[in-house]
């Protein structure tokens, strides 16, 4: 009896360690959004949505553009803020100090891009 519950403590002690697993962290990511219809519009808001939560980890994406902001809540020990920030980027959009790739800024729609 004491070998069966000597085991199931260690059991519980070894899946409770592999659980936990990295850190969260949410971060602001400062971009430029200038269509009014954003989270309807196919190229901004969803392909923002598709283009962060390619990294591993992302929990949770949050556009806001009348504040031009992005917020990525996302596991530290599955990707990192630079990462997610490419990611942005290389879609059409500026994520911070990395300027958005002029290729995927070209393909954007009229209405993404600065009037």
């Amino acid at each position: 009896m004491k070998n069966l519950l000597g085991t199931i403590l260690l059991l519980f002690i070894f899946s409770t360690g592999f659980a936990q697993k990295g850190d969260t962290e949410t971060i602001a990511i400062q971009t430029n959004i200038y269509c009014d219809h954003c989270l309807e519009c196919p190229d901004c808001g969803v392909n923002i949505y598709k283009a962060v939560r390619k990294n591993s980890g992302i929990k949770k994406v949050e556009v806001e553009p009348e504040e031009n902001v992005i917020h990525v809540t996302y596991k530290t020990d599955k990707t990192t803020p630079e990462e997610i920030r490419q990611s942005i980027a290389d879609i059409g959009f500026d994520a911070d100090d990395i300027k958005a790739s002029p290729t995927a800024y070209e393909n954007l729609d009229a209405c993404c891009k600065k009037q």
